[in-house]
């Protein structure tokens, strides 16, 4: 990334926590720097994003790295879309139509249009998972979607973004879906992304040895 593509306060102070170069190329110069990196990889919520978001250049390379997923069948089962500013607009109408259909009040309507503005770059994450493939179930296909979305989430995070990944009732709307969706295609998820204001860290501690281990496990006490 640039310098001048950089976020920084009244004082210069880059707004930035520092990482690895963006996408570094040969993949092997990644190292031990790159990895530290990924470790340091959190949610950012909304508020605690602010401008510039990604480049259109920098969606691309964020895409293009979540092409790196598993793939059997090369299926290519996700897609991310991205909201454009000029667009919020049209979108926040939908939100709030989804929300006073659901019979909401008046100010949880206008909090659900608000909701569009999250973010000084939105992207919604599609899918197209196709039923009856004995080579590529569904249950594969959907790995290949989450893996690509953390793909796109580390790419994110490696050209110094934050990014967050939301849901809710807006992705399940019919006019919301439509939206966005062709046929046979479904909306995952919101992908907020923006410069982190702060450095987020873990809310608890991770258990790496809970999630990795030897075959056979290790034989559990019958009081455990």
């Amino acid at each position: 990334m640039q310098a001048s593509d950089r976020a920084r306060d009244a004082s210069g102070r880059d707004l930035r926590p520092p990482c690895a170069p963006a996408l570094p190329d040969p993949p092997s110069a990644f190292g031990e720097d790159g990895l530290a990196c990924m470790l340091r990889r959190h949610s950012v919520g909304p508020k605690y994003l602010v401008p510039p978001a990604p480049s259109p250049r920098q969606w691309r390379q964020a895409a293009a790295v979540a092409l790196r997923a598993p793939d059997h069948g090369d299926l290519r089962p996700f897609r991310f879309v991205v909201v454009g500013d000029d667009q919020r607009e049209r979108l926040a109408g939908l939100f709030a139509q989804d929300a006073a259909r659901r019979g909401h009040l008046a100010e949880e309507v206008e909090r659900a249009r608000a909701r569009a503005g999250n973010g000084p770059g939105l992207v919604a994450l599609v899918a197209r998972i196709r039923d009856g493939l004995e080579q590529t179930p569904v249950h594969e296909q959907w790995i290949s979607v989450g893996a690509g979305l953390m793909n796109f989430l580390n790419a994110l995070h490696l050209m110094d973004f934050g990014a967050k990944t939301l849901s809710g009732a807006s992705v399940r709307d019919a006019d919301v879906v439509s939206a966005f969706c062709a046929e046979g295609e479904t909306l995952v998820a919101w992908i907020v992304v923006g410069t982190p204001t702060h450095t987020s860290r873990a809310k608890r501690a991770d258990d790496v040895d809970a999630a990795i281990g030897p075959w056979p496990p290790a034989a559990r006490s019958p009081l455990a």
